[in-house]
This record gives structure tokens, C-alpha cells and sequence, in this order.
């Protein structure tokens, strides 16, 4: 007797030799945790509950061959993981949970805190929430006088190459917020963090004008996958 199992409507056998395999690595997992795991192995985990009749090993395997990392994995876009065979939406699902967990647990080392003192944290947020997005979003941290984060936000969202950034909505958005400083963000899905001339002029025209109404710029980032790079550091600020 045979059920049918997620993704491209495949049947599995029912009881299958490899439900030992699962008890097996759940042990290896408790006693040694995610460390003692291989990308793959962890990956097999995470789907476990997903695709409860199914052997995952090929599946995790398939995917990591496929996105060439575990990080690219769990950022793929749901079309893209939808692709590989034996993942259907509730895998997806199941993958992208665990992304937005990372991204929470990775902001929440930044909330309460000053900006400026935590700076490798707010490199590991921006990375885990932007780094890998196949879009340009254009994201702004608000701080407060003693540079604590006050507000999160991403303004625009574009295309692949370009997100439209109109200066004096970042500004009116900051005196609503009674922001004294920003971080400004956004991520090149091309991979390359280099700044752009039009990112260059864009952010010129923010410190210009927020310069009057006593609103500094710390600093710009641009971030992609695995890299980034900083205006300041860059002394383009």
C-alpha cells in the first residue's frame, strides 16, 4: 500500500526502512547538537515534520547542490524551492520559518541597545535579513539621541538592480519618529556590495537635507551575500 507524499504527487511506501535513520540522527542531534550535524543532515531535520513520508536525505542534498549553501537554502525564494523535487509548499514553509527565526533572534541582539556599540550585531541582522533577497530593498535604522534603535523599517522595495529612494520621505518619516540619527541600508542582489554613483548621490542628498533639521547619518551599508561595505568606512561619509 502506498500514500502519496508532498511535491510532484510521488508515492512513498508507508513504514519505510529509513524511519530509523530519523531516530538515529534526532539522537546524534541531542547529544551533540546542530555542530555534530552536516549541512545536509541539519536540513534533513528541519523537513522532517514537513514531509513526514518521505526520505529527506535526497531531498536536503538536492537542495544544497541546487542553492550551494544552508544559509542560500533557507533565503531561496519560494518559487525556486518549489522547483526541487520533493518540496512542496508546506517544506517551503518549513524553511522559511526557520529564515525568519534566525532574522528575529539576530534583531532582538540589537533592540534596547546602542546602535554604535553593537556594531558586528547590526552587520549579522542586516546580513541575515537583506543579504540574500533577490530584490533591492532600501531599509532604514532610526535611533534615538543615545543611538538606540527607535524604529526598523524598510522604505522602498525595487527591482533586481534598483530601488527608487526619495530623500525627503526618509526625512519627514525620521522627524515623525523624533529620530536624532540613521542607519541607512540596502543589499545588491548581484552579490557585489560596491556602491553604485546613484547610491553615492542618494545618500549625499539625505545628509544634505538632514543636516539642518539636526539628524545625523551614521552611516550607510551595503550588503550582499557574505559581504558588505560601509560609506563610512569607506569615508564617503
Amino acid at each position: 500500500m502506498t500514500e502519496p507524499t508532498e511535491g510532484f504527487g510521488e508515492k512513498t511506501i508507508k513504514n519505510p526502512g529509513w524511519s530509523g535513520h530519523r531516530d538515529r540522527l534526532r539522537t546524534r542531534y541531542r547529544q551533540g547538537g546542530g555542530s555534530a550535524l552536516q549541512d545536509y543532515e541539519f536540513l534533513e531535520l528541519v523537513l522532517f515534520s514537513a514531509l513526514p513520508r518521505r526520505d529527506t536525505k535526497q531531498v536536503a542534498k538536492d537542495l544544497l547542490n541546487r542553492f550551494g549553501s544552508f544559509t542560500a537554502v533557507i533565503n531561496a525564494p519560494r518559487a525556486r524551492l518549489l522547483e526541487v523535487r520533493g518540496i512542496g509548499e508546506v517544506a517551503v514553509d518549513q524553511l522559511h520559518i526557520l529564515r525568519d527565526a534566525v532574522v528575529r533572534a539576530t534583531r532582538e541582539e540589537i533592540v534596547d541597545r546602542r546602535l554604535l556599540d553593537s556594531w558586528s550585531k547590526v552587520i549579522s541582522y542586516v546580513q541575515s535579513a537583506m543579504g540574500h533577497s533577490e530584490i533591492e530593498q532600501f531599509r532604514i535604522l532610526f535611533l534615538d539621541k543615545k543611538n538606540g534603535l527607535i524604529a526598523d523599517e524598510v522604505q522602498q522595495q525595487g527591482t533586481v538592480d534598483h530601488t527608487p529612494v526619495y530623500p525627503r520621505e526618509v526625512m519627514r518619516r525620521a522627524l515623525e519618529l523624533q529620530a536624532t540619527a540613521l542607519v541607512l541600508i540596502h543589499n545588491h542582489p548581484s552579490g557585489d556590495p560596491t556602491p553604485s554613483r546613484a547610491d553615492i548621490h542618494m545618500t549625499r542628498q539625505i545628509i544634505d537635507i538632514a543636516k539642518p533639521l539636526g539628524i545625523e547619518v551614521h552611516d550607510h551599508i551595503i550588503v550582499a551575500r557574505g559581504a558588505h561595505v560601509s560609506f563610512r568606512g569607506m569615508q564617503l561619509i
